[in-house]
């Protein structure tokens, strides 16, 4: 009877060892995958505020080209109106 409740404690130890070591292997992979999305949230973070700086900064040059229409009453050259200079021509 003892040597069955050995046997029967001795199974139970084995699969209670291989469970533990098991949880603690998907405890690491999950830490590494973690690692990895902060990483990548990192990246993307910085991804992002350059992407706001470049937009300000296009959106800038609009910005001057409106108020300049707007409020300076400038339009686009056209090839019509470009007049050239030569040195020594009068």
């Amino acid at each position: 009877m003892s040597g069955r409740l050995n046997l029967v404690m001795t199974i139970l130890l084995v699969l209670c060892a291989l469970s533990l070591v098991n949880a603690q292997y998907q405890a690491r992979r999950l830490f590494i995958e973690l690692e990895s999305a902060q990483a990548l949230a990192r990246q993307l973070d910085i991804e992002w505020s350059q992407l706001q700086l470049d937009q300000s900064t296009l959106g800038k040059h609009a910005r001057i080209e409106a108020i300049a229409r707007r409020d300076l009453n400038m339009v686009a050259l056209t090839s019509a109106r470009i007049q050239y200079l030569t040195a020594g021509a009068k």
